[in-house]
């Protein structure tokens, strides 16, 4: 205990955290701000099915694309031990991977898109004019998709070299473009539905090109020569791929349950999906926030494993955790104090915000039941403890599954029940495996 409150008093563990932290908070609240938006210039559309269009066409792509997730994890676990070597020749090879897998999985998940689409929609029963608007936003987004993928592997890459000023612009930039072209295309050109894909497409590519343009000044701090022969060896491939393969398996999981939520939200009719959208927006608010923080153990403990520093890996953690705490408290009175407020300004059709208040007492639980997991996962990242999250995450599936089982003839409650229940089970689990690790002194070989 004594040793924990003495880390915690370490002023400049506080300096190192929030040096990475606060730009990366301030980038990633962009990203739900875009949602925001998207969900606020919608929703004051005359009609639920178009809010409901771009909830459902928005998460079929954020599936897609969320399963690439470790196309940013591997990279920063790398990149950051790779960083606390001093070797930049590694950290060439990571970034070169990084980008030529976006580029391939990019190639792949755009022939399997159009059918998974087709089969979610048919689980999901929607009227035949959600559908449409659901096909057209989504058939525009998946223009965007190479761009996405490439923005998550330098994205992950810059914050394995604790440089967060580059993800700040990449990201800040890019969705204050969205928010722009969003406003300007859906209200101003009447575009609609697809005005808001359209926005959030040539947002995606500008990320992309301005991320590409600063690895140049970013590699001057490393100097080395990347050895493109390598490349070519299954060898130089396999503990990324490996890494990336659990991750993606992890992913998959996570994403599933999004998905279902979004699925069983569907059939319980539009305007429980609508609500569900805008409540969800709550919940990436805060997620988003709380990665910042999360991203700052990822590359500080990533640094200290790979220079084989114990003392400042338990620093950072207990900083980091004493900070995603504090913020997950506030998160959760605002939503609690606040709730009412951030559903009508983000709607005004009365459907969908009278199905929306009832569930806001779980919006403000899950900052506190979330946060945890959160902050584990920058530690696995950042170890590249990959196998065990998966293991966590595929643990946590299976426990929530019976539960949500039991819970589904209470309708919306239900399955907020089972998310909340979901989300708790993700901490317990990778918990548990971290102390495991502790015990076995794994974290620092």
């Amino acid at each position: 205990m004594f040793s924990l409150i003495a880390d915690w008093h370490d002023r400049p563990s506080h300096r190192k955290v929030w040096g990475l932290a606060a730009p990366m908070i301030l980038s990633n609240i962009s990203v739900p701000l875009v949602a925001l938006v998207d969900s606020t210039v919608i929703g004051h559309l005359p009609h639920a099915h178009q809010l409901g269009a771009v909830a459902v066409g928005a998460t079929l792509f954020t599936f897609m694309v969320g399963l690439m997730g470790f196309l940013r994890m591997g990279s920063t676990g790398f990149a950051a031990q790779a960083a606390g070597r001093a070797d930049g020749a590694a950290l060439r090879q990571v970034l070169v991977q990084g980008l030529l897998l976006a580029l391939g999985f990019a190639i792949v998940i755009g022939l399997l898109a159009l059918p998974f689409s087709q089969l979610a929609l048919h689980a999901m029963q929607p009227s035949t004019a959600l559908h449409q608007s659901t096909e057209d936003f989504f058939h525009t987004r998946l223009l965007g998709l190479p761009a996405a993928l490439a923005s998550y592997a330098l994205v992950g890459w810059f914050l394995g070299t604790q440089n967060a000023r580059a993800p700040l612009a990449i990201l800040l930039t890019t969705n204050l473009l969205n928010i722009a072209l969003n406003l300007w295309f859906v209200l101003g050109l009447d575009w609609g539905v697809v005005g808001s894909a359209r926005a959030s497409v040539i947002a995606e590519w500008s990320a992309a090109l301005l991320g590409l343009a600063l690895t140049r000044p970013a590699l001057r701090a490393y100097p080395g020569q990347i050895a493109w022969a390598a490349l070519k060896r299954w060898q130089a491939w396999r503990p990324l791929l490996a890494v990336n393969r659990d991750i993606f398996l992890r992913s998959l999981a996570l994403q599933l349950v999004f998905l279902l939520l979004t699925v069983q939200g569907a059939r319980l009719g539009e305007a429980t999906v609508a609500a569900n959208a805008l409540l969800l927006n709550g919940l990436m608010l805060t997620a988003y926030a709380l990665d910042g923080l999360a991203h700052a153990v990822e590359a500080l403990c990533g640094h200290a494993i790979g220079a084989r520093d114990r003392q400042t890996l338990r620093r950072s953690l207990v900083v980091a955790g004493g900070w995603s705490l504090i913020v997950s408290i506030g998160f959760a009175l605002l939503f609690l104090l606040g709730g009412h407020l951030f559903i009508d300004l983000q709607t005004d059709i009365q459907s969908v915000r009278a199905a929306a208040y009832p569930f806001l007492p779980y919006l403000a639980l899950l900052p506190l039941v979330a946060v945890w997991s959160y902050l584990l996962d920058g530690l696995f990242i950042g170890a590249t403890r990959a196998q065990e999250m998966r293991n966590a995450m595929l643990l946590s599936v299976v426990l929530a599954c019976p539960l949500a089982w039991m819970a589904s003839g209470f309708g919306n409650h239900g399955l907020w029940l089972a998310f909340l229940a979901f989300m708790g089970l993700r901490a317990v689990t990778l918990g548990w495996l971290g102390w495991r690790l502790e015990r076995q002194g794994l974290w620092v070989p």
